[in-house]
């Protein structure tokens, strides 16, 4: 196991995790809405997502395809059928008289773990970001490596999860949501929905 190969893997999980997507935008209206802690309790949550979906990135990389295509047809079903019904609670969300919305969470960490393990777009990103900065190291990819690519990975999460944290807490930040937090909230929506219907669709397939 080369350094080379351990900061590769890092990376990918940060840039992984700092990619825009559902979860970026599920978070700048948590973070942004209810404060840092709400934000860092959803990006714990997600954390679970996070490693079980950089786990069969990581699998797939090596290898090993025993999982077939029903199990992530089966997948997508799901997980596009989530984001359907958080997509439209979005859309149909409405402000309150503090500011916020109605579709801020009241448990952000069990929203993240929702969102982690639910987010249709999570696996071909996953594998589109550690196959580009692991493919110059492909010698040394083996089962073996597995476990230390994945903590390498993880380390790559956390200090995203940091950077994500930071930004949103930002006073600009949030008196800018504040401002906006029921359009954002509702095109959030409506791309929840894409995504939904995208990878219902995909299912089907």
């Amino acid at each position: 196991m080369t350094p080379e190969l351990l900061l590769a893997s890092a990376l990918a999980g940060g840039a992984y995790t700092l990619a825009p997507g559902p979860a970026f935008l599920a978070l700048l209206g948590i973070g942004a809405g209810s404060g840092r802690r709400a934000g860092a309790l959803f990006l714990a949550g997600h954390f679970a997502g996070d490693i079980s979906w950089a786990t069969l990135a990581l699998v797939a990389i090596i290898g090993a395809k025993t999982l077939g295509t029903t199990f992530f047809n089966v997948l997508d079903a799901v997980c596009g059928a989530y984001l359907c019904w958080l997509g439209y609670r979005a859309v149909t969300a409405r402000r309150l008289e503090d500011g916020t919305t109605t579709f801020v969470p009241r448990n952000p960490f069990r929203r993240g773990l929702a969102f982690g393990m639910s987010n249709p777009k999570a696996y071909p990103v996953a594998v589109a970001m550690f196959t580009a900065l692991l493919a110059g190291q492909a010698t040394g990819l083996d089962w073996a490596a597995l476990p230390t690519l994945l903590a390498a990975a993880c380390c790559g999460f956390i200090v995203a999860d940091i950077i994500l944290i930071t930004i949103i807490g930002a006073k600009p930040v949030r008196r800018w949501y504040s401002r906006h937090a029921l359009w954002v909230t509702r095109a959030s929506g409506v791309l929840f929905l894409g995504f939904g219907l995208q990878a219902i669709v995909s299912a089907r397939g």
